[in-house]
């Protein structure tokens, strides 16, 4: 692979909104990955800039990328 050419990484990430309209979101795979928009397309561009500029960190310091969480949803009966 080149210098030119980029890796694809594939991370879930969780939107919250807020009281005030705007979202929250975050990566839970990248403890401290966190971003915010005042709408959810916003959000999503945002929080896409933050976990690139934390691979970025990342790989400049050569440490490894964490792999993405899993995600299932329960259902929970009490």
């Amino acid at each position: 692979m080149n210098s030119n050419s980029k890796q694809i990484y594939n991370y879930t990430v969780i939107l919250e909104r807020e009281a005030d309209g705007s979202y929250h979101a975050f990566c839970p795979a990248l403890k401290g990955c966190h971003s915010q928009g005042n709408s959810f397309e916003e959000a999503i561009l945002n929080i896409t800039e933050a976990i690139e500029l934390y691979i970025e960190s990342l790989k400049a310091d050569n440490l490894s990328i964490p792999p993405d969480l899993i995600v299932l949803p329960l259902r929970i009966s009490v």
